[in-house]
């Protein structure tokens, strides 16, 4: 547990999911600097908009100060964090509601602090969605740390806000701080990108904020030709599916079998929706947001396809793969079978043995390998 003092109150923060490394926090400079440009300028009346709220410590914060919180956010690991601090402090819960990424939030909006995410599609999405929403004295307020921002974060703050301000640097957080002007008439952006899946008819769509948006990732591609057929109605699980390329080849493969698509990410989730039901509309699948297989039923997949993230936010590391690994053999049927797609530095065939007796390479080029673990 981390101790936090904002500018309103002390809280006790966790991460989720849990690291074990003790030198990440669930709150860094850009959160506070927030909290206290807001302390400053005064929560105004009626509810604050807190946009990618990592780990709820923005919502805490302010739940701590009597304010109604609205959290807008594209994470559901995000999400489970915000639920998690509530809990810690002890906050009530009904003061805080969470509107995914692909719902609006409820308007007039009149104060909003938003962490500026590594997507600059996402953020034009959420700024050109958000200005409708907005009254007219409304004050957004973004921030991030400065090896996180973005140039061109400012040119769309302005171009769907209105002139901002960037503050000076605080312990290596900026804000950039814009009051709405009722003038400007920016338009609908056009943020859907298309690409072919390879080796098919199929195109497919990526809604804003899904990985690998502009093209199809290296290691997707490496691993998309290993995907076999199979016998009969086999139930088979894209793991972090993005826009569900590797669950649409497989369908492709097999088409009695059932397919799940499973993201933490709101959007990508939308976006293997929207392919798979435009390919095969005739058939059913399911389209889950969570935790990856945490929730999973023993025994309830007989594949699982999965390239894995090696990121949560901007942090770089191997924990949420090996999550990912563990909640697959949990799921997996007694003869069940996990393909993973990983860079070769990354070592999963070493680690992919804590969970499995039997590991081997059945693709690769020179910087990916495709295991099979079994």
């Amino acid at each position: 547990m981390y101790h936090c003092d904002t500018p309103f109150g002390p809280l006790q923060l966790e991460r989720y999911p849990p690291t074990r490394n003790p030198t990440l926090q669930p709150v860094d400079t850009a959160d506070l600097y927030l909290l206290q440009s807001l302390a400053e300028q005064g929560a105004g009346t009626g509810p604050v908009l807190v946009v990618n709220d990592n780990f709820g410590a923005l919502a805490c914060a302010l739940a701590l100060q009597g304010c109604e919180v609205v959290s807008w956010g594209d994470s559901y690991l995000a999400q489970r964090a915000l639920q998690l601090n509530v809990r810690h402090n002890r906050l009530a819960a009904e003061r805080i509601t969470f509107v995914d990424s692909q719902q609006l939030p409820a308007a007039p909006i009149a104060r909003v602090l938003l962490r500026i995410p590594k997507s600059l599609a996402l953020l034009e999405d959420q700024l050109s969605r958000l200005r409708p929403l907005l009254s007219a004295d409304a004050l957004v307020i973004a921030g991030a740390m400065l090896k996180h921002l973005p140039p061109s974060a400012g040119d769309l703050l302005a171009g769907y806000i209105g002139p901002y301000q960037a503050s000076l640097a605080w312990k290596k957080a900026r804000l950039l701080t814009a009051r709405l002007d009722s003038a400007l008439d920016p338009g609908a952006p056009q943020l859907v990108t298309h690409y072919p899946l390879p080796d098919s008819h199929c195109e497919l769509v990526n809604r804003p904020g899904v990985f690998s948006r502009e093209r199809l990732d290296i290691g997707t591609r490496v691993l998309l030709p290993c995907i076999a057929r199979l016998d009969g109605a086999v139930r088979i699980v894209d793991l972090g599916c993005g826009n569900g390329a590797l669950g649409i080849q497989a369908a492709l493969l097999n088409p009695e079998a059932h397919l799940t698509f499973i993201d933490e990410s709101h959007a990508a989730v939308a976006s293997a929706r929207d392919n798979f039901n435009r390919l095969f509309p005739e058939r059913q699948a399911s389209f889950i947001v969570n935790d990856g297989l945490l929730d999973g039923p023993a025994g309830s997949a007989d594949l699982v396809l999965c390239n894995p993230p090696f990121h949560q936010q901007q942090v770089i590391g191997d924990e949420i793969a090996l999550r990912l690994f563990q909640q697959s053999r949990q799921a997996l049927a007694a003869d069940g079978t996990l393909l993973v797609v990983g860079n070769r530095h990354l070592g999963y065939h070493v680690k992919l043995r804590r969970f499995f007796g039997k590991v081997e390479q059945i693709g690769g080029n020179s910087k990916f390998v495709v295991l099979r673990a079994a």
